[in-house]
């Protein structure tokens, strides 16, 4: 069995370029389009293109942009494909688009006084609606053609001293209940009954079904300046989170159950991250001196440490998970082609042509299975894409 630091399951590759209509705030991708927002408001569109030269690799190219109406900064993005919308968090204000021409939906108001935002982690993971194939165009390329059913999502806007709940489905956002909470949230993630959130000083978790609140853990455990520590939460599994907690000299990664039970070990970090990701099993941390650790959830060992991309000075790489993966360029496909010798067969000889034929038949089996199989590789489930706050940014991707 080969050691698994011989076998790194990341690797680095540029998809982007350059972008100059603005300084990137955040990023998210599904198919073969990837979304931008920028902090001027703009808002990009991006889709896989093929070259016109076979011989090069497909690229992605700026098929739309626009310009978000308050013209303020995009803080997030949120793809929900299982219906065919995007969450877009502008200004303290939850915006809801269309997926993917990323057009308002009609007749729906933003939800304001915004502190955090957290669409449960289990709907995010259905597949996509039907009609995210329907819409597929000659200039928007195809996206992954599992379908779903037109359910609604569940979500939770953590607002000043409140946790209102919605339903959300293709025509309309409908609000269901709300929780009374104290004001200061920075983060929150959601997972069926069960939502961790976290303020500048300490994780909790709510049990959204009885209103009950348990705090877990300290987001720092020393005396640190205010807002150098940013709190960390990573949804696991259905009913399991990662919480991070600074030490003054490390950090600590705590498993926690829903219901606030600590499961399987420990993880540590020498310095806080500045971001966490999930592509699980694997955990991927960028660390303030540029370099990406991964981490295997299931032995909390580190699997790979890989250098982040240089983005000039100035810049400041983030990660972002993409949980349905996208398409990268690839070139296996073309580098593992091969030639296969075929027989010609002279006529009259029927016997010699009968056995060539099931030699010929079997050869072309192998090569159409190499093809299918190539053909997979080139549309990789990448999972993580890095942001940056430079005018002029390069966003590579890490991909299995």
């Amino acid at each position: 069995m080969a050691n698994s630091l011989e076998v790194p399951p990341y690797l680095l590759q540029p998809l982007i370029p350059r972008i100059i209509a603005g300084t990137v705030t955040c990023a998210q991708a599904f198919g073969s389009e990837i979304y931008v927002g920028c902090s001027n408001g703009e808002l990009l569109r991006y889709a896989l293109q093929p070259d016109a030269d076979p011989t090069k690799l497909d690229a992605y190219a700026l098929l739309s942009q626009q310009s978000h109406p308050s013209g303020k900064q995009i803080d997030e993005l949120i793809l929900v494909p299982c219906i065919a919308r995007v969450l877009i968090l502008c200004d303290r204000q939850l915006h809801i688009y269309t997926l993917p021409s990323l057009d308002l939906v009609p007749n729906t108001k933003p939800v304001r006084n915004v502190e955090a935002l957290a669409v449960d982690h289990n709907h995010l993971q259905r597949p996509a609606a039907t009609s995210l194939t329907t819409r597929a165009t000659a200039t928007s390329t195809n996206f992954p053609t599992e379908r779903g059913k037109i359910d609604a999502i569940d979500l939770c806007v953590i607002k000043r001293s409140t946790i209102a709940m919605y339903s959300l489905g293709e025509e309309k956002l409908s609000f269901t209940r709300e929780i009374p909470f104290r004001s200061g949230s920075l983060r929150a993630q959601r997972s069926g009954r069960h939502l961790c959130i976290a303020t500048a000083d300490i994780y909790s978790v709510i049990d959204l079904v009885t209103a009950q609140m348990f705090e877990l853990l300290p987001v720092t455990q020393v005396e640190v300046t205010a807002g150098t520590i940013k709190p960390h939460i990573v949804v696991i599994s259905p009913s399991e989170f990662l919480l991070l907690s600074w030490t003054g000299g490390s950090t600590l990664g705590l498993f926690v159950t829903g219901d606030g039970d600590p499961v399987r070990g420990t993880l540590e970090w020498p310095a806080y991250p500045v971001s966490v990701c999930l592509d699980y099993p694997y955990l991927t941390t960028l660390l303030p001196n540029g370099t990406i650790e991964v981490h295997s959830v299931e032995t909390q060992t580190i699997t790979q440490v890989i250098p982040a991309p240089d983005f000039g000075e100035g810049g400041k790489p983030g990660l972002v998970s993409c949980l349905a993966g996208y398409a990268a360029p690839s070139s296996e496909c073309r580098d593992k082609m091969r030639k296969v010798k075929v027989g010609l067969v002279r006529s009259g000889e029927v016997g010699l042509k009968m056995d060539d034929d099931k030699v010929h038949e079997s050869q072309n089996e192998e090569v159409e299975e190499e093809k299918d199989a190539d053909s997979v590789r080139t549309k990789k489930r990448t999972r993580i894409v890095f942001e940056d706050n430079d005018d002029s940014t390069d966003i590579p991707s890490v991909s299995i």
